[in-house]
């Protein structure tokens, strides 16, 4: 039987740590720059607190794509091929980097958007609809790395 090179596991792993950490930054900082700007129009507008929170529940679901996908790449490595080991090494690699980085780029994006747009719904009601079809777009980056990474970690 032949035996299974350490660095295969040794990048999956990272792959795994990659997903999660990458996300939940991306998450994090989605959060908190979007509840910064619901806080600053909450002083004016208390009543439009609640309906300034989108931007922080759609920051939240990337940390649970980095989740989703850490555990279903954590179950993968334990169960590498020797036949393909570096291979599938690489591959979940990429898969958690994919989901990590995206599900950060989408964080940035949604906090940005998220506290500019909650700031200006508060001087203009129009500008709601807007500001959710751009949070929307801005989600589907993390979206499209979750779909790669899926892909991704069938790689045997």
């Amino acid at each position: 039987m032949a035996e299974i090179e350490p660095s295969a596991y040794f990048f999956g792993y990272i792959g795994v740590a990659s997903a999660v950490v990458f996300a939940n930054l991306g998450s994090s900082y989605g959060a908190t720059k979007s509840g910064v700007g619901i806080c600053s129009m909450g002083v004016l507008k208390p009543d439009l607190i609640m309906k300034s929170v989108i931007p922080v529940v759609m920051a939240g679901i990337l940390g649970i794509y980095g989740m989703i996908v850490g555990v279903i790449l954590q179950g993968k490595v334990s169960t590498i091929k020797p036949e393909s080991a570096s291979k599938q090494g690489y591959a979940y690699l990429s898969a958690g980097l994919c989901c990590g980085l995206s599900s950060l780029a989408a964080g940035l994006s949604i906090g940005i958007v998220g506290d500019a747009g909650v700031r200006a719904n508060a001087q203009q009601d129009r500008i709601f609809v807007g500001m959710i079809l751009i949070l929307i777009f801005a989600e589907a980056l993390a979206l499209y790395g979750l779909i790669v990474s899926l892909i991704l970690s069938q790689t045997s």
